[in-house]
């Protein structure tokens, strides 16, 4: 696992650059996913443009103006919030003991580094509309294609897309909320991704109807962006391991911390006999007999550690079926022996390794997406597809996935399976309706 880019740099050419610490592997993943994603939807938009499908719209706009207050202020405050928070992280990079994503959520940072940024972006905000200053401002009427909005588009689904993860994982998550709602609010953990999909949707559905755009065909240019970009974004999970992890793999265990065998019938018994304290509690004991509390999936008793027995064929890698995720970002496990330093821990007994498997369902997934998408003229159709795709996908997932259930008319489901049901159904019906339409 590469929790930041420091780890990969190092590994891969034994560099040590403390600096790479403040990029998390996560993190490139995600902001990976949005420009893939962004290039993509701006790809369709143009196609269904040229197709007379998307028609542009005439907006006045005000030229020649001087810099004004308002600029100063947006400008200023977004350079000293980035500048105060990059620039700290990068000097407290340089310190060992010290938790990057704890201080990028903190009050803590560089008010040297925030002004320096902020004087910046107001220079060249200045400069910017000094070039473009008119002895009289004057009105201009501009065109205005859907594919000129992509990037409000995106800054839209990245704002609320974050948002409705953090409120739908905390709702999952009650209990653990309500004893701490600030920091559960702004920890950089817990997402959930229907949430964040959920909430964009509805943001983004309101700005197309603003500005005058076809929603339809908007969706359905969305839909292939949406399927790589979930896709890409859990690469992130499986490279840094984000505990974003399935159930444990009883037809495997681990012989020595982090390294994967198959297990006789008596070996996972014998696991989970040998580590209950963290199967339990959360809870290891160190090699220096202190006690570290490592994880918050716990069970209520050894019989209900949640388990499948799923052994792969013996051409394929263990770590197909069955990984401890070692030096994992969320310093889950127990420790690993002789590894120094922080993200030295690894699961105690091997996982379903999910991430892997959403990345192989969404890569295919998108490329059925793209393969149809100028075969169906219907619009709605595609978008109809995608949500029982994505819905098929995380339903069966989830059922090697450890998830919050909850009790309905005798049923244990997730709020995952819940909300997949709910989107395979909505698809169904749209599905039906544009078609019996068209």
């Amino acid at each position: 696992m590469y929790p930041n880019l420091y780890y990969a740099v190092k590994d891969w050419f034994n560099v040590e650059i403390n600096a790479f610490k403040i990029f998390y592997t996560f993190g490139i993943f995600v902001a990976l996913a949005f420009i893939i994603g962004a290039i993509i939807l701006s790809k369709e938009l143009k196609r269904k443009e040229k197709q007379g499908l998307l028609l542009p719209r005439e907006e006045t706009i005000t030229v020649g103006k001087p810099i004004n207050l308002i600029d100063v202020l947006i400008n200023g405050f977004i350079g000293f919030i980035f500048g105060y928070k990059l620039f700290g992280a990068f000097l407290a990079s340089r310190n060992e003991g010290i938790d990057l994503q704890e201080y990028i959520f903190s009050i803590q940072g560089s008010i040297i580094g925030g002004l320096i940024l902020s004087a910046l972006l107001i220079f060249l905000k200045y400069r910017e509309k000094n070039k473009q200053k008119l002895s009289k401002p004057e009105e201009r009427i501009i065109r205005i294609w859907p594919h000129d909005r992509v990037g409000d588009i995106i800054v839209l689904a990245l704002i609320f897309g974050i948002l409705g993860a953090k409120l739908f994982d905390n709702f999952e998550n009650w209990d653990r909320f309500i004893k701490n709602p600030i920091a559960n609010l702004f920890s950089p953990s817990g997402l959930t991704f229907y949430g964040g999909l959920i909430c964009a949707a509805v943001t983004i559905a309101i700005y197309v109807v603003k500005k005058g755009i076809n929603v339809w065909h908007m969706a359905d240019s969305i839909a292939p962006a949406l399927m790589i970009a979930y896709a890409i974004g859990r690469i992130g999970c499986q490279v840094s391991g984000d505990g974003d992890w399935g159930i444990y793999n009883s037809a495997y265990t681990s012989d020595v911390p982090g390294h994967v065998i198959e297990a006789s019938p008596t070996d996972f018994e014998k696991k989970l006999n040998e580590n209950a304290s963290y199967f339990l509690e959360g809870r290891v004991r160190d090699q220096d007999s202190s006690i570290s509390i490592v994880t918050d999936r716990k069970a209520n008793s050894l019989e209900k550690v949640p388990h499948k027995s799923f052994k792969g064929p013996s051409f394929l890698p263990n770590w197909l079926f069955a990984y401890t995720y070692p030096h994992n970002v969320n310093e889950d496990g127990v420790l690993i022996p002789g590894c120094e330093g922080k993200y030295c821990r690894t699961l105690p007994q091997p996982v379903f390794p999910t991430p892997l498997y959403e990345i192989a369902m969404g890569g295919i997934l998108f490329l059925i997406l793209w393969a149809i998408r100028k075969k169906i003229h219907a619009p709605g159709i595609i978008s109809a597809i995608y949500l029982v795709f994505t819905g098929l996908e995380r339903f069966f997932i989830e059922k090697i996935r450890v998830n919050t259930t909850y009790t309905i008319f005798g049923l244990h489901p997730t709020q995952a399976e819940i909300i997949s049901l709910l989107l395979i159904l909505t698809g169904i019906v749209i599905f039906l309706l544009k078609r019996k339409r068209s």
